[in-house]
């Protein structure tokens, strides 16, 4: 949708926690308008909590656990920022991401939970695996029970978390004849009222869980849990669920803290009023409350209308926890225990009843899709087929086809000048300076995702790939920037991330950023004007032999991926995995390619495409195994599924290309953004490319054409 209203303030959200989650929903339904949202966290997902028995104990899969944070923050139209906060600046306002300049915001909110993380326990931090946070505990348990033969495990803490876990692990494992311990260094689940704690001692010894009580544990070990006694309980997996505690850096942001936690008042701010904290990590002063994830649930609405009235000068609503709420703890199997006022029953509905609670609350995420733009009543021809039933595309997605820039180029008068060396069709033009053989490429994209960072990461790879394939090493490079309407602080906030990102990218290979061009529009477009040296002669297209081995250095499917995600299609996981493949760095791949008969860049017309154009340059053709082409994760699925990019159909029109009417086929007209480098390659080079980073795909042959088999 295009943006009408500038952008004047930044909100962002640290961590994605159950209440930042659905403010993100609420916010999607509902934006403030002026206020460009962040969202900042480790990872794509986001495990919600109520779940996570259930998940260990086998009754629901990752998926079904997992909040996608990518497909969520879509919806809410936010960036977000794949990494971990670090710090927070709340005088200079801004928040410290590893790897990315320093993260400005006008207000701020921390949702990070807690960690059960142990240091101070010997051997905790090498072997042991703490409760939280919950996605890393996720991924390890999940691995551990699918491999484990002879089980062994232990859970340090005997509260009511604990003890789920515990059963749960028992459930889960209670066909390898587990030995699960549950330590604690007083009575185990010595918090609740006499009818409660017995119904779970008494699913606790149903389960075959040993108590290990009044225990203090000294040591963790690879294959064991050491007490103060020297009693050594057995166990190769061992987690913590006991002492659950701040992460350490919250406590030197420099605001008030209550034991380690961010003392909040009613309106949810810390003791900075442009910083709210909410969920575990905050400390309620007024009306304190154990940890829990109904009360982070019961914050969201009260967080959601302070984060909007703090931006926009309106009143702030107070948030009054309830005195009791209804325990729901699940026994392992489909079995829950209910506790609240001191009364507890257990039994298979209180299960189901918890299970439909659960599943009511990850629901309200499924589904979340942007509308599109309305169209006038009345258009002229031809404008519905070519705005289709999707969006359309950016990066490569959105190029011109290729035969419309073909054409135009035809049309151009062949160059007079002797310091051009023409090279039709080729990556880049080749210039002689002064005896130096120099390469010039320009190339440009819009924005496929909203944080300028990454797509900055993206821009400057993706540009940078018709200079490596070219064999050049490159030079230096200027700037070309669109940005969406912005105040004049978010402008220099943007433009100073842009810079210093596409500054380092190319410093790491050697190039500088010599200056730059900046305009305002609908929406981000990042390009690059960047110059090459030859030390030898440039590679290009035309010099492919039958014979040569064809080398593929990156996976395909980014267009695919893309395209899904913008309608919502794609699991988070693979979005950000195929991200990562976008910025991943040609520049040493480039110099061990020196000295190939011809390469290129794989890029907007797809493998099809460019292979091709090597095939025709070079007057041979070439041969392609379909089944060794490397895919991204997620890219054969979502062919499957029949989503294309915006350029397919016009790559598929290739008149040069053989290939079956299949999903995997498909991917090789996929346009690819910042994509791998493919190499016709000497036969007797290629047996020594043993790099990973390299995939022989086909081969070169006589005759005309490209056929994937």
């Amino acid at each position: 949708m295009k943006q009408t209203i500038p952008f004047t303030r930044d909100l962002v959200l640290i961590g994605g926690g159950h209440t930042h989650a659905l403010v993100l929903r609420k916010w999607g339904m509902n934006p403030l308008p002026g206020v460009r949202l962040t969202v900042i966290n480790p990872g794509p997902t986001a495990p919600y909590s109520g779940m996570l028995p259930g998940f260990v104990a086998g009754h629901y899969t990752r998926e079904e656990l997992d909040i996608d944070l990518v497909k969520l923050a879509r919806f809410a139209g936010a960036r977000l920022i794949n990494g971990k906060a670090a710090a927070i600046d709340p005088v200079g306002k801004t928040i410290t991401v590893q790897g990315r300049p320093p993260v400005a915001y006008d207000v701020a909110a921390l949702d990070v939970g807690i960690t059960s993380e142990m240091p101070k326990l010997a051997g905790f931090s090498e072997h042991g695996i703490p409760a939280k946070p919950l996605g890393v505990f996720a991924s390890r348990w999940d691995a551990y029970r699918n491999t484990a033969t002879a089980p062994k495990v232990a859970v340090i803490g005997g509260g009511v978390a604990g003890a789920e876990l515990a059963m749960a692990m028992a459930y889960a494992l209670r066909d390898k004849s587990p030995t699960v311990s549950l330590i604690d260094r007083s009575l185990v689940l010595d918090g609740f009222d006499t009818p409660a704690r017995s119904r779970l001692l008494a699913a606790l010894s149903d389960l075959n869980v040993t108590l290990v009580e009044n225990a203090d544990v000294v040591e963790v070990l690879p294959d064991a849990v050491r007490l103060s006694d020297d009693t050594v309980v057995p166990s190769d997996f061992t987690t913590g669920a006991a002492g659950a505690r701040p992460h350490d850096w919250v406590g030197d942001i420099g605001l008030d803290l209550h034991d380690g936690f961010l003392t909040v008042g009613p309106t949810l701010q810390t003791s900075h009023s442009d910083v709210f904290a909410v969920g575990d990590c905050a400390h309620l002063s007024h009306d304190p409350r154990p940890k829990a994830g109904v009360f982070a649930v019961r914050e969201a609405p009260y967080l959601f209308d302070n984060l909007r009235a703090r931006l926009s000068g309106g009143a702030l609503r107070k948030f009054q926890p309830q005195k009791d709420y209804l325990k729901l703890i699940s026994l392992g199997g489909k079995t829950a225990l209910a506790e609240k006022f001191g009364t507890a029953r257990r039994g298979t509905l209180l299960w189901r009843w918890k299970d439909q609670i659960d599943r009511k609350f990850m629901t309200q995420f499924d589904g979340l899709t942007m509308p599109a733009d309305p169209l006038p009543l009345r258009v002229a021809d031809g404008v519905l087929t070519e705005i289709g039933d999707a969006p359309l595309c950016g990066g490569c997605g959105a190029k011109v086809g290729r035969g419309a820039l073909q054409h135009a180029l035809a049309d151009l008068p062949k160059p007079t000048r002797d310091d051009i060396v023409s090279l039709p069709g080729d990556d880049a033009a080749v210039l002689k300076t002064g005896g130096v053989v120099q390469a010039f490429t320009t190339d440009h994209l819009s924005a496929v995702t909203l944080d300028p960072v990454m797509m900055a990461n993206i821009a400057s790879t993706h540009a940078l790939g018709d200079i490596w394939a070219m064999g050049a090493a490159p030079q230096a490079a200027v700037l070309s920037l669109t940005l969406p309407r912005m105040s004049l602080d978010l402008q220099r906030r943007t433009v100073g991330e842009i810079t210093a990102t596409v500054a380092q990218a190319l410093s790491d290979c050697g190039a500088v950023l010599v200056g730059g061009h900046t305009t305002l529009g609908d929406s981000m477009t990042i390009g690059l004007s960047i110059t090459g040296l030859c030390d030898s002669a440039p590679i290009t297209l035309s010099g492919a032999k039958a014979g040569d081995v064809l080398v593929l250095s990156k996976p395909i499917g980014s267009g695919t991926i893309l395209a899904a995600e913008m309608r919502g299609m794609a699991r988070g996981g693979d979005v950000l995995a195929c991200l990562q493949q976008m910025v991943q760095s040609q520049h040493d791949t480039s110099s061990l390619l020196r000295g190939v008969n011809a390469m290129t860049d794989v890029t907007g017309f797809g493998l099809a495409g460019h292979l091709a154009g090597i095939c025709e340059a070079s007057g041979v053709g070439a041969t392609v195994r379909l089944n060794e082409v490397p895919i991204m994760d997620g890219a054969l699925d979502l062919s499957q599924r029949g989503v294309r990019s915006s350029l397919f159909a016009d790559n598929r029109n290739d008149a040069r290309v053989t290939a079956p009417d299949t999903p995997r086929a498909a991917l090789m007209f996929d346009p690819q953004t910042g994509g791998g480098l493919l190499a016709a390659v000497p036969k007797d080079m290629a047996d020594t490319l043993t790099d990973d980073r390299f995939t022989i795909i086909g081969e070169i042959t006589d005759g005309s054409g490209v056929t994937f088999s």
